[in-house]
């Protein structure tokens, strides 16, 4: 059994197979996943899990770099935005539009979707390096 508090094997998976500048999204349950990238459903029932649950679990694990949002998210679900902000620290921030986000999608190893129901609970995580 692993060690470490993350215990989804598929997303264990996916970040153990991540190098530096790789990209692993997280999504609301209503993103559009791209056929040939890895889908990681966890949604169970309107908000379970949650967006912010599966951020921090999936934050124990992967070490960041850079985080992409997209600019809706901090006008529409500015909450939600601040919850992200406090999780992820000083790492860098970069702003896209959400169609530009739904096409970043296609470089992720994989997209892991939860049963979020907050407009715009979208991020894709770009690995970074321990060292």
């Amino acid at each position: 059994m692993r060690k470490t508090k993350l215990l989804n094997s598929e997303i264990g998976t996916v970040i153990s197979q991540m190098g530096h500048t790789d990209s692993l999204a997280i999504g609301d349950c209503g993103l559009p996943i791209p056929m040939n990238v890895k889908r990681i459903d966890l949604a169970l029932i309107k908000n379970l899990p949650t967006f912010m649950d599966t951020l921090k679990s999936v934050l124990l694990e992967l070490q960041i770099e850079e985080v992409i949002i997209a600019t809706e998210t901090e006008e529409v679900s500015p909450e939600l935005f601040l919850e992200i902000k406090k999780e992820i620290g000083d790492v860098k921030i970069t702003f896209i539009s959400h169609e530009g986000l739904k096409e970043e999608l296609k470089n992720c190893r994989a997209v892991i979707r939860t049963g979020e129901q907050t407009p715009y609970a979208n991020i894709i995580l770009k690995s970074g390096v321990v060292f």
